[in-house]
């Protein structure tokens, strides 16, 4: 067993993302490297994204924690060896965001846009710990210089975040950055 044994690391990404686009290969090596260092990971359960993490843990022996939502018709993905039914959608952002020890995001629509903004929203506020937020591809960076822009976004703000543009980097900033982490 590794240090980060039973340690969980959520990941956050789009549910439309076909297994042939390039986030998807993101997301699955990402569960991969994540298994393999010893992390639990954990993601909303169903596809795209969410998917490709699960597969690539669990393709590597990996433990996979699925927060589904009883309201959802949609079934989890076939990965998951474990999984937390919630009644709505703030329960599930909730148990999402207090197990875990780190966040991955990597691109989605606007609920991937919401679940990092509630993470990154508590570890300002230190409603929750410092832990590492990263935020995985090319994506990311316009994306939060426009809300710089345009909303009331700081660098002190903007320095809670780590950018990665390969999972390799994604992942060792989680090793790094979420060893002290106490939940």
């Amino acid at each position: 067993m590794t240090e980060a044994a039973g340690r969980i690391v959520t990941i956050f990404g789009g549910s439309k993302c076909a297994e042939s686009h390039s986030d998807y290969a993101h997301a699955r090596r990402v569960g991969e490297l994540l298994a393999e260092a010893g992390y639990t990971i954990c993601t909303g359960g169903y596809l795209g994204v969410m998917e490709a993490a699960s597969r690539g843990a669990r393709e590597r022996g990996g433990r996979v924690l699925g927060i589904v939502m009883n309201q959802f018709k949609a079934e989890p993905n076939r990965y998951l060896t474990d999984k937390v039914a919630t009644a709505h959608f703030y329960e599930r952002l909730q148990e999402l965001i207090t197990r875990s020890v780190g966040f991955i995001a990597i691109r989605g629509g606007m609920g991937t846009v919401t679940e990092l903004s509630l993470v990154w929203n508590k570890i300002q506020t230190r409603v929750i710990g410092p832990r590492p937020l990263v935020l995985l591809g090319e994506c990311w960076p316009p994306i939060v210089s426009a809300w710089q822009k345009h909303l009331v976004v700081s660098d002190e703000d903007v320095a809670t975040l780590d950018f990665a543009q390969t999972p390799e980097e994604a992942v060792a900033i989680i090793k790094q950055k979420s060893a002290g982490v106490t939940l």
